[in-house]
C-alpha cells in the first residue's frame, strides 16, 4: 500500500489518534516563531493541520502535503492565518532555493521513505540563517530498538517508520546546525529539535 493510499485512509481518523497526545509538543516546537516580524514558512508535511491552531498569526504559511484528503482537513483549521495548501512530495518540494524563511516538519521525517531527503530539501528551500522546527519519533544513535525494527517492515508501508536516526538523517545535511534537542513524549523516543541553517 502506498503512502498515498494509507494517509487518505487514515485521515478521518487522524486527529482522533494524535491531536490530544500531540498538542503540548506542538506548541512548544512552534514557540520560536513567535517573537518574529512577519515571515514565509513552509509546513512540510501539513497532514490534518493540527499545527495550525498554534501557529503565530504574523506571518504566512505554505503547508504541503501528499494527499487530498489530508489537506482538505488542513484548510479546515486555517481560520485567521495566511495559509496557502499546495498538494506535493515533502521529498521533491516544488519551490526555488531559499524560498521560505522557515520550515516546520512535524511527523513526517519518520513517515516518507527517504528522510534525509526530505530534510535536505527543506534546508534548501530554507534561507541562510532560517530555523527549521523538527518534532518526531527517532531511535537515538546506537540504540538498539528490537522490537521498534521488529515491527518497522509492516508499519512503513501502512503510516510511518520506527527505524530513523536523527543522527544518520542530519548528518546527510551539512548546511544544518543543531540548536536544541530535548525529549518530547514516550521517554524521549519524540524530541523536539531545532535547526539552523548555515
Amino acid at each position: 500500500m502506498s503512502l498515498k493510499h494509507s494517509y487518505t485512509l487514515i485521515a478521518p481518523i487522524y486527529d482522533a489518534l494524535l491531536a490530544g497526545a500531540t498538542r503540548s509538543p506542538r506548541r512548544k516546537s512552534l514557540a520560536p516563531l513567535a517573537p518574529h516580524a512577519p515571515l514565509q514558512v513552509l509546513i512540510n508535511g501539513v497532514g490534518t493541520g493540527l499545527d495550525l491552531p498554534h501557529l503565530p498569526r504574523q506571518h504566512r504559511y505554505v503547508g504541503l502535503d501528499l494527499t487530498a484528503a489530508m489537506l482538505r482537513r488542513a484548510v479546515g483549521r486555517e481560520a485567521g492565518l495566511h495559509f496557502h495548501p499546495v498538494r506535493g512530495d515533502a521529498q521533491r518540494l516544488p519551490f526555488a532555493d531559499a524560498s521560505f524563511d522557515a520550515a516546520v516538519l512535524h511527523l513526517i521525517l519518520a513517515v516518507v521513505p527517504e528522510p534525509a531527503r526530505c530534510l535536505a530539501e527543506t534546508a534548501r528551500v530554507v534561507k541562510r540563517g532560517g530555523a527549521i522546527l523538527v518534532f518526531d519519533k527517532f531511535l537515538r544513535h546506537g540504540e538498539r530498538g528490537w522490537w521498534k525494527r521488529a515491527l518497522n517492515p509492516l508499519t512503513r508501508r501502512v503510516a510511518t517508520r520506527l527505524d530513523v536516526v536523527f543522527e544518520e538523517v542530519l548528518a546527510a545535511t551539512d548546511s544544518l546546525a543543531r540548536l536544541r534537542d530535548e525529549p518530547a513524549l514516550a521517554g524521549g523516543w519524540f524530541r523536539l529539535i531545532e535547526l539552523r541553517k548555515n
